[in-house]
């Protein structure tokens, strides 16, 4: 865990939705912030965002799925601004289609940016923290790495590979003793730019599926399980955590649930 606010926030997917809003909420508590993005124009705006709320921010264009520049990202962050106290790793890629009509490179891609892309953050994180013994490290997930729905196979399969990694790391640090802090969150869903960016092969514009919540309310949940309440996982939303125990107690009956979807 942080002692008392961390100093410095690297949040990648920080150009726009989830990741910007969670920039701006670490700003606000003085961090100076590391925005780890593509989209440039996006990165430009969340900066001008993060100098409004008072603080100072550092823009790298990253793409996440190439594990040199993440690594290359996390050295000049510390080099500007210090050393890294949190890492949020919030970068993601999605399909909508069925699997059958998603195309092996485009599983490649939303697999490498949804779930290596979070690997790639915490190995760099974990380089600098580890010999420091302390930060947090929060892996951004939902109710779909626990419950799957149709038409998403790829991201699906993404948060959950990447709740199995939280896992081993989250075991690895506690064999050594380590103070350093691994967490989740699981996000609701969110009315983010996502769902124009992203190949749609549906007959209509996909939504997120109520209730919805804004990126600021996710922002606010991320930073409080940060900083105020570390815990291994924390599940945002009602209806999310009762998909979550429904799932458990009975998968058959949540398959026919989603299946119209």
């Amino acid at each position: 865990m942080t002692s008392g606010a961390p100093k410095v926030v690297v949040v990648t997917g920080a150009s726009a939705g989830v990741g910007r809003a969670t920039a701006v909420a670490f700003a606000r508590r003085g961090a100076a912030i590391g925005l780890l993005a593509r989209g440039e124009a996006g990165l430009e705006g969340a900066l001008a965002d993060v100098e409004a709320a008072g603080a100072t921010a550092l823009v790298v264009p990253t793409d996440v799925a190439d594990a040199d520049a993440v690594e290359h990202a996390a050295a000049v962050v510390e080099d500007e601004l210090g050393p890294i106290d949190v890492w949020v790793n919030n970068a993601m890629s999605t399909v909508f289609a069925p699997a059958w009509e998603v195309s092996p490179a485009e599983f490649r891609r939303a697999t490498e940016v949804t779930y290596l892309g979070q690997v790639y953050g915490t190995l760099s994180a974990l380089r600098r923290m580890r010999p420091r013994d302390g930060g947090v490290i929060c892996n951004i997930g939902s109710a779909l790495a626990f419950r799957s729905i149709p038409l998403q196979s790829a991201y699906c399969a993404s948060k959950f590979a990447i709740r199995g990694f939280t896992e081993s790391v989250r075991s690895e640090l506690l064999h050594e003793g380590s103070k350093v802090h691994i967490t989740m969150v699981h996000l609701p869903a969110i009315n983010t730019p996502q769902f124009s960016w992203y190949v749609n092969r549906l007959p209509r514009h996909p939504r997120p599926v109520p209730p919805i919540y804004g990126p600021d309310a996710a922002a606010d949940f991320i930073v409080n399980t940060c900083v105020d309440s570390p815990r291994r996982h924390k599940i945002m939303g009602g209806f999310n955590k009762f998909l979550v125990v429904a799932n458990k107690v009975a998968p058959g009956v949540i398959d026919h649930y989603v299946a119209p979807a």
